[in-house]
């Protein structure tokens, strides 16, 4: 059969920016072409139809004005769609507001269209297991009339494009462990409220859940289960995998925790292939839902030099259009400490959570009574190399947004050394394994801990908070960084190359949340509306 690689004789191509070759993995076997007649779905995004403004100072909008304003021009769309199906693609679906053009075509029309070519490797995912994939081996450009019109091509790199921030301890090593509701009152979430009439989407690359977990679990709570809707996205399913260990314990930790904070709130979970395209289709489907969603939890990311520049533009823009239509994205800032599990001990930094447009979680060690609430100590959570601590750190991609220069941020570290970055994360809660959450996996009570608890907690929080002031929060780090209390600063303990001390640090961002005192300070601090 022949292969998916041909030279593109013949078609007026333009690079595109951002779109080199990731980094292949090493291969466990050699490399076969892709056959030429395989069908593949593509992703195409597109430029605004007008930049955004600076969303520190912006008032949130609603979802026809966004699509009107700063979705796709309809001329965008047509060339484009015209343009892809004279070279035999099909065009899937059309997302204006997303400014998504979704496309099938067999790998040979793909690799003529884009100017690249495709080859099946076998490596290995974060867990060990061994996976078969498609890999990129020519940076992507595009057909010349498309230039600057597609801003990104997703989805022929179909290699596991993010891990989730979950640690599960040694049973032998869990010292003390919290429900989400005891952790509820350990944090004061605000009284009075409980999500009523707000929506919380939570994103999902793997795993599933079922309803009998679900029910024992709230009950076993004494509270009644939230409603959960699942939705998929580019073939993406609810599919429990019946592994505790794996990736369902990411859906049911997420849900559990969001669902116990707000059990009022309707949660609806989005589950997507874990490739690039997959990803950011997800965060993008979310964010122009209907209903608008308070608030959208995303417990899975890869350090920021694991994605290409066009991949990872495209994710920090849906996640802007989230924060333009009044949502608040929590991310998980990672567990694999200052170095985010790299072997080599540079810094980096965990995307999405480094994107300016989330609120990065970051976290700690909690010694408290589950009883009363008593914070006995609470520190940086590390258990030492390879067992798991905070991620946090400067962002080599982002420079430093405006509401946090007087932050103390230190300057980046790596490719962009001497200058200002993103600092991460902004705020943090309990994610140590060994003083953990109580949960209900596959049937399982278990104890899980990870940033990717960190994330829920705050999305109900956010929601709470939004309920409790009558109004959208969006983004809301610029509020954050303005409120002379609403945290429990963390101020010992280090990541690796970070200590935290006074004020906000590469460890735990501004501290861990005093909910009442954060409620009191944003209905003093007017939004852009009033």
């Amino acid at each position: 059969m022949s292969s998916s690689s041909p030279e593109p004789a013949g078609l007026d191509l333009r690079p595109l920016p951002g779109g080199e070759q990731r980094p292949s993995p090493r291969a466990i076997r050699a490399a076969d072409p892709v056959p030429a007649d395989t069908l593949i779905q593509v992703t195409l995004v597109l430029r605004r139809r007008a930049e955004l403004p600076d969303l520190a100072g912006m008032a949130p909008i609603s979802g026809a004005q966004f699509a009107a304003t700063y979705g796709a021009d309809p001329t965008d769309v047509e060339l484009v769609t015209a343009t892809v199906t004279a070279l035999g693609a099909r065009v899937v679906a059309v997302r204006p507001a997303a400014r998504q053009v979704r496309i099938e075509a067999t790998a040979a029309a793909v690799a003529r269209m884009f100017g690249t070519a495709l080859e099946l490797i076998t490596s290995q995912d974060s867990t060990g297991a061994e996976i078969t994939h498609r890999v990129r081996t020519r940076p992507l450009s595009v057909p010349a009339v498309l230039d600057g019109v597609v801003t990104a091509v997703l989805g022929l790199d179909d290699r596991p494009q993010a891990r989730p921030q979950i640690r599960y301890p040694e049973s032998a090593l869990v010292s003390t462990s919290y429900t989400p509701v005891q952790l509820g009152r350990i944090y004061h979430f605000p009284d009075g409220a409980d999500g009523a009439g707000h929506t919380i989407a939570i994103i999902e690359l793997g795993g599933g859940f079922e309803q009998a977990d679900l029910d024992a679990y709230f009950a076993g709570l004494g509270i009644s289960a939230p409603v959960v809707h699942a939705v998929g996205v580019d073939g993406g399913a609810n599919a429990p995998e019946h592994n505790p260990s794996g990736a369902d314990g990411e859906v049911l930790l997420d849900i559990e925790v969001a669902g116990a904070l707000a059990p009022r709130a309707t949660l609806v979970v989005y589950f997507a292939p874990n490739t690039d395209a997959g990803f950011v289709d997800a965060v993008a489907a979310a964010a122009h839902a209907t209903p608008t969603p308070t608030a959208i939890s995303i417990s899975w990311g890869l350090r920021e030099d694991g994605w290409i520049v066009q991949a990872r533009s495209a994710m920090d823009d849906a996640l802007a259009d989230a924060a333009v239509l009044g949502v608040t994205v929590t991310v998980a800032a990672g567990d694999g400490g200052s170095t985010d599990g790299a072997s080599d001990g540079r810094p980096r930094v965990d995307f999405p959570a480094s994107s300016p447009h989330a609120l990065a979680c970051g976290g700690t060690r909690l010694q408290a009574n589950p009883v009363t609430g008593e914070v006995l100590s609470e520190t940086v959570w590390n258990n030492g190399t390879g067992r798991g601590a905070t991620g946090g750190g400067v962002s080599d991609a982002f420079d430093r947004p405006s509401w946090q220069a007087a932050a103390g941020v230190p300057v980046r570290p790596g490719n962009g050394h001497g200058k200002p970055g993103r600092g991460v994360p902004d705020v943090a809660a309990v994610a140590d394994p060994q003083t953990g959450y109580r949960v209900r996996v596959d049937g399982i009570d278990t104890v899980i801990g990870g940033t990717s608890a960190v994330a829920p907690l705050w999305a109900a929080l956010v929601t709470r908070l939004a309920q409790a002031a009558h109004r959208r929060l969006g983004l809301l780090q610029p509020a954050l960084y303005n409120i002379p209390r609403g945290f429990r600063d963390i101020t010992t303990g280090s990541n690796g190359a970070y200590a935290a001390g006074p004020g906000w640090d590469a460890c735990t961002g501004l501290g861990v949340p005093d909910g009442t005192g954060l409620l009191a300070g944003l209905r003093q601090h007017p939004s852009p509306a009033d």
